[in-house]
């Protein structure tokens, strides 16, 4: 098997702050050097490390931080046949702050990101999404696995509009809470995981951070307890979440097993700090789960 992530690649700027800044205040914070992330990017690491045979698709600078990007992917051993490089626009950037307590605040420029385009899938492969492309390229994606008996699981992060068919033709829906609760608001329905499969017509899986995960699939309802770890900071976790639970379901695991796995993964994520650099290896996520 395996594992198509097609997104973002960012590189980012991390603050360590004391809290985060209020509107329209300036605080001091320590950053250092840039540091590869994107939702895109993080997952494709984090499935790599759990065990997926991860291939990369979307696009990057031809300059420092699209070396940066691309050198982290490789030495993750995710496969970056498909990554793309432009010289039209500069590589993804996030300027990432982070409070003592490990809450964050984000906000990317996609740069290169929003001309990262749709590629061709193997027969059956599974397609793992974000938001931070442009949608048409998401939808082009989807259209691509379908037509080669592909599946697909988006992540709806960051929240944005999605066309309601295409929501439907996915094999999975990623949101966290406030995702789910502007897409719901856009269904004009319920924000729980049963509500929404109930409006869009395919299974749904909600990430609720601290309290674990839910999903609603075609079985029942699955809940998926937490782990309690130190947080160092959370940037990241959902990321860890997302992608190991796709290289789980793509090894074929039960989508129970795979929300336990990825709860794992997610937890050990936060008790380090950084995006990309916390995506934690098969083996620290099969000893937690012992």
């Amino acid at each position: 098997m395996s594992l198509l992530v097609f997104g973002s690649a960012v590189a980012d700027l991390l603050f360590r702050m004391e809290r985060l800044p209020r509107e329209g205040e300036t605080l001091l914070g320590e950053a250092g050097a840039p540091l590869p992330g994107g939702k895109g990017l993080n997952q494709a690491i984090a499935a790599a490390r759990d065990g997926a045979a991860s291939r990369f698709a979307g696009c990057v600078g031809t300059d420092a931080n699209g070396a940066l990007l691309r050198g982290a992917l490789e030495a993750a051993g995710v496969d970056t046949a498909l990554l793309a490089e432009t010289g039209e626009a500069p590589s993804g950037l996030a300027c990432v702050m982070v409070d003592a307590e490990g809450r964050n605040q984000i906000a990317v420029s996609p740069g290169a990101n929003l001309r990262a385009r749709a590629v061709p899938c193997r027969p059956g492969e599974t397609v793992l999404m974000q938001m931070e492309v442009a949608v048409e390229e998401n939808l082009r994606q989807l259209r691509l696995a379908r037509e080669v008996g592909g599946s697909a699981i988006l992540n709806l992060a960051p929240a944005a509009a999605f066309p309601r068919d295409a929501l439907a033709a996915l094999r999975l829906l990623v949101v966290n809470e406030a995702e789910a609760a502007a897409l719901a608001a856009h269904l004009g329905g319920g924000a729980d995981a049963v509500a929404l499969r109930a409006a869009i017509g395919t299974d749904v899986a909600v990430t609720l951070a601290e309290r674990g995960a839910e999903a609603a699939t075609a079985e029942g309802v699955i809940h998926a307890a937490p782990f309690a770890v130190r947080v160092a900071d959370t940037v990241g976790a959902g990321d860890a979440w997302c992608g190991v639970l796709a290289a789980a379901l793509d090894c074929g695991l039960p989508m129970a097993a795979a929300m336990r796995r990825a709860n794992a993964a997610a937890a050990l994520a936060c008790t380090r700090p950084g995006a990309a650099a916390a995506m934690p290896q098969a083996a620290e996520t099969d000893a937690l789960l012992r």
